[in-house]
């Protein structure tokens, strides 16, 4: 069989007709996890589950009163005990904790 425009044009048809009459489902992945302290991106963050571990001689960044839950990089809907976060893709911090990447909302 010789390849020709046509022939392509038809094979590329009949594989959209074919594609378009398939039952469609969203493809789920995986849950997300929540972060681990002891990741090496949140070692380089200094990322800690509850704001009143952080250690304010290590961090002088730390501004009182500031945790992820106020924090600008936080996603996902409120009432969620962990959400997603920009700096951490595919992970879940806890809104109570903290990390260098803090900023606040605007």
């Amino acid at each position: 069989m010789k390849l020709t425009r046509r022939n392509a044009f038809k094979n590329l048809s009949i594989a959209a007709v074919i594609s378009a009459t398939l039952p469609w489902r969203p493809t789920r992945g995986a849950a997300a996890q929540q972060l681990d302290v002891k990741d090496p991106a949140a070692v380089a963050l200094g990322y800690v589950l509850n704001v009143a571990a952080v250690d304010v001689k290590k961090y002088p960044e730390y501004v009182p009163g500031s945790n992820c839950e106020n924090c600008l990089q936080l996603q996902g809907s409120a009432g969620n005990r962990y959400r997603p976060c920009g700096l951490f893709p595919g992970k879940l911090v806890a809104i109570g904790g903290w990390c260098k990447g803090w900023t606040p909302e605007m």
